[in-house]
């Protein structure tokens, strides 16, 4: 049986590079007609000279915050009055409406995608089998199913190697145990911080989980120590890099050398804020064009550094390899696997007029995020904090603690999020 999803991953880099950019003019012609975003972002955009990836960096970039104000806009008929349903909700983004999607997903914002009906959709199938998921094997699917693609994003992998998926989803971690004990599942999917909690709850039951052999982690960072936590557990982890709006964009190996770039993207660093390439190496924002024909997003800005790594992977995948997460280009950070967004604690701050500044503190360590809201107050009211608690939780879907602050205590700095925890 063959290391390799598709032997395409150890093809030489000069053929996966000529196949990528032969396919892209031909993409973005089929884009342009029917994804009006694409067609303002291609304005005067000669599709023929795309020959060599350093042509993409005459193309503006397009960031998350921007797709978010183009959906909301045309939600809000700013654009027009005579926009079709899935121009108003997808933002002129999505070349497929109803019925040519199977499902549509929304993250913090709202932004909502497009999921359709091709089979693995996300591109997820690759990292599982990298990650050792093999067909006919039972996967524990513990990403959620609601609102957010993440859960579909490991069924739709599994289904097209042949798994079968148990939809864990989060919470209830007695009842997680107890299934796992019944129908002896080999893989897990989800974040890392949730399986480690499903496992300490096992061991507080007095039971053993000796099924799980493997598992592909997303959503949350997965340093050196906690591989080696779970390896200790007798399970091997992997992790897989990827967003609600692009897929999967990387994944690790057995290598244990950095991210390999999935086969059918083409990824980007570029110096945050900036469209402009950096050199190999060289630290910034990860901006990634996609090849998929329904939503086909051109230098998509994810917001994320990282770095591309010298060389070829040792498991032997020639694609092009980046160091892995390495922090956000903006403040926008990711808490138990949901992204939180400066502009939702500005929303907090508006709900509450006696909000005069607030600063979110993200802490903790790995599978024990925290997440204190500090607030200078201009006046009182009986139930105010258990009120902006509530905000806090209904905008970002996440628990945090209110902590009242001296007026003028926080820092004059711009800094709206402050992400402190630990990874040692």
């Amino acid at each position: 049986m063959s290391i390799y999803f598709e032997e395409r991953e150890q093809a030489p880099a000069f053929e996966r590079e000529q196949a990528l950019l032969g396919r892209l003019p031909a993409a973005l012609e089929k884009a342009r007609e029917r994804a009006p975003a694409i067609a303002e972002q291609l304005q005067g955009v000669d599709l023929a000279g795309l020959r060599r990836r350093s042509d993409l960096a005459g193309i503006p970039v397009v960031r998350k915050s921007e797709l978010l104000q183009a959906q909301l806009a045309m939600r809000q008929g700013q654009a027009g009055p005579h926009l079709d349903a899935v121009s108003r909700i997808f933002g002129g983004f999505s070349t497929i409406g109803w019925k040519q999607a199977a499902r549509v997903f929304a993250s913090p914002g709202p932004i909502y995608e497009p999921e359709s009906w091709r089979t693995d959709y996300w591109g997820f199938a690759r990292a599982l089998y990298a990650a050792g998921f093999r067909s006919g094997e039972l996967v524990h699917n513990c990403f959620a199913y609601h609102f957010t693609p993440a859960g579909s994003m490991m069924e739709t992998a599994a289904h097209a190697l042949g798994c079968t998926v148990f939809p864990g989803g989060v919470g209830q971690t007695e009842q997680q145990v107890q299934a796992i004990i019944d129908l002896a599942p080999s893989g897990y999917t989800g974040t890392p911080s949730f399986l480690k909690i499903i496992l300490e709850k096992a061991k507080e039951m007095g039971v053993a989980l000796p099924s799980l052999k493997r598992a592909l982690f997303s959503g949350e960072a997965f340093p050196p120590s906690l591989c080696k936590w779970f390896s200790e557990h007798g399970i091997d982890g992997y992790q897989a890099y990827g967003s609600a709006d692009l897929g999967m964009i990387a994944y690790e190996t057995s290598a244990r050398e950095g991210l390999v770039v999935n086969e059918d993207i083409i990824l980007e660093i570029v110096r945050p804020g900036t469209g402009e390439p950096l050199p190999d190496g060289e630290v910034g924002e990860v901006v990634v064009t996609t090849l998929n024909p329904d939503y086909p997003l051109l230098r998509f800005g994810t917001g994320d550094l990282s770095a591309i790594l010298p060389g070829v992977s040792p498991c032997g995948r020639s694609n092009a390899r980046i160091k892995g997460w390495m922090g956000r280009a903006d403040q926008t950070t990711k808490v138990r696997g949901m992204f939180v967004h400066p502009g939702q604690i500005d929303q907090v701050i508006k709900r509450h007029p006696q909000v005069g500044k607030a600063r979110l503190v993200v802490g903790g360590n790995i599978a024990h995020d925290t997440m204190v809201l500090q607030v200078e107050l201009l006046g009182q009211g009986a139930d105010l904090l258990h009120d902006i608690a509530a905000t806090v939780r209904e905008l970002t879907k996440l628990r945090a603690e209110v902590q009242v602050v001296e007026p003028g205590s926080l820092p004059n700095d711009g800094k709206v999020i402050d992400d402190v925890r630990s990874y040692e």
